[in-house]
């Protein structure tokens, strides 16, 4: 087969499946008041339907990118976009929120066989000096999902009912695995023939949904907190389980002896435990306290990710031409910049201020994004690349949700449980400005641990 075709396409499968795995989460977002009143649904149903599909994909992470590597990246790649696409369908015809969550359940886990191999894919084809490039487009394309999600999602749910949504997805999905059958016929499995760690996956299993049980629901009260400690614990066993594992899910080895892998995934926590909360807070801000409608507050706050999907492929390319370290480092030191000044908001700041604060965030996170993802798949042996996809895309799903626990722990300590009113915008302004704060310094101790990658490379080569 000509190389070309299959870099091409392979580059085309892995961005159509980006744009969609985002798309879903946006869309969806946008048309649950209207699924909410169909099925007479609780916030607490309508909640569940996202964080379903958040929990089912952070669950699989690691063990669908093991399983990659035993039996091969395409076919765990192939099997899980048929499921994607499977699950559209079945949520299209849902009967109930019941089985809208039972649904989102599976398209999580199809969500994540595509993202714990997606990236090991693109980066066994592609030579290292063309990785970036890569890497820049096809995370365009997740920024460029999370754009348009609210938009079209909004725009099919008035026009055609929200079940559109899902019509939409399934022949995207097909066109994906129509191309992986007849363009992309090569296999990696470079640890084939090794042994599937399930004892270890029925752990980390365990603690993940602990965890993310407890962190999510933490204003509740002790009980949830008690879940969360739970999940910290099974983390840790799950960690001392594997260091004795003779073919362990995920190698410990590559954290405690493989510094640019540990610090560079550490420092991918950092950044999205301190970004991804920023859009949740600016649309309260902008709705009330700005007083703006939903859309008008809606097309501000797009003006972030459409910058990262613009400037990612470029960042990409930066990152070939220079060594990726330092274009990551420089991108998390424009988010660090972009959050201390947004910690400055108050009643009286201009919206041109809020669009130049989301311009400077969009352009740190697209310098920090694939080049940083690029110098975690470039860190490990061939073997272990669908451990490292699944192992970078957990701590992504990992640092959104550490976002949304620290504020829900501020919200609960500085606004005692009330809701965000005109009346409490006083109280909300100032928690804002804590949380954001907050993520500042974990932006400050991201670029530590990407300062300290940084000089131990250098000194060793």
């Amino acid at each position: 087969m000509d190389n070309k075709i299959s870099q091409s396409a392979t580059l085309f499968a892995v961005c159509v499946a980006f744009f969609l795995m985002p798309f879903m989460m946006s869309a969806v977002g946008i048309a649950l008041p209207t699924i909410g009143r169909e099925f007479a649904a609780s916030a607490k149903q309508l909640g569940l339907i996202e964080t379903s599909y958040v929990l089912a994909a952070s669950i699989f992470l690691l063990a669908m990118g093991r399983l990659g590597d035993i039996h091969g990246r395409r076919r765990v790649f192939k099997y899980g976009i048929l499921l994607f696409t499977f699950s559209c369908g079945l949520l299209s015809q849902a009967w109930s929120v019941e089985a809208l969550i039972a649904f989102r359940l599976l398209q999580g886990m199809g969500g994540a066989m595509i993202m714990a191999t997606s990236t090991a894919i693109l980066v066994s084809v592609f030579p290292a000096e063309e990785r970036g490039r890569a890497l820049g487009i096809a995370v365009a394309s997740v920024y460029a999902g999370l754009s348009c999600g609210p938009f079209i999602g909004g725009s099919l749910t008035m026009t055609f009912g929200w079940r559109s949504i899902f019509y939409l997805s399934v022949p995207l999905g097909l066109i994906v695995f129509v191309t992986l059958l007849l363009k992309l016929r090569g296999e990696w499995a470079d640890a084939a023939g090794e042994p599937f760690d399930w004892r270890g996956a029925l752990i980390y299993a365990t603690a993940i949904l602990l965890l993310i049980s407890g962190a999510s629901q933490l204003e509740r009260g002790l009980w949830a907190w008690g879940l969360a400690a739970a999940g910290v614990a099974g983390v840790g066993t799950f960690i001392a389980v594997e260091a004795r594992t003779a073919f362990p899910l995920l190698n410990i080895a590559l954290l405690r002896d493989n510094r640019s892998f540990a610090l560079s995934n550490l420092a991918a926590l950092l950044n999205y435990a301190a970004t991804f909360g920023v859009t949740f807070f600016l649309s309260l801000y902008l709705q009330y306290v700005k007083g703006l409608s939903p859309r008008t507050a809606g097309l501000i706050l797009i003006i972030q990710p459409v910058a990262q999907t613009l400037l990612s492929p470029l960042c990409g390319r930066l990152a070939d031409r220079w060594p990726a370290e330092r274009v990551a480092t420089a991108g998390m030191a424009l988010c660090a910049g972009g959050l201390a000044v947004a910690a400055t908001i108050s009643a009286t700041t201009s919206l041109f201020g809020i669009v130049l604060i989301l311009l400077l965030l969009g352009t740190g996170f697209a310098l920090f994004s694939s080049p940083n993802m690029s110098v975690i798949m470039g860190s490990v042996a061939p073997r272990y690349l669908g451990v490292a996809s699944g192992m970078a895309a957990t701590m992504r799903t990992l640092g959104m949700m550490t976002s949304m626990t620290i504020i829900t722990i501020i919200f609960s300590i500085l606004m005692g449980g009330h809701a965000v009113t005109p009346n409490t915008a006083p109280a909300f302004l100032f928690s804002m400005r804590v949380a954001l704060v907050a993520f500042s310094l974990l932006c400050l101790a991201g670029i530590f641990c990407s300062v300290t990658r940084h000089r131990r490379i250098t000194k060793d080569d």
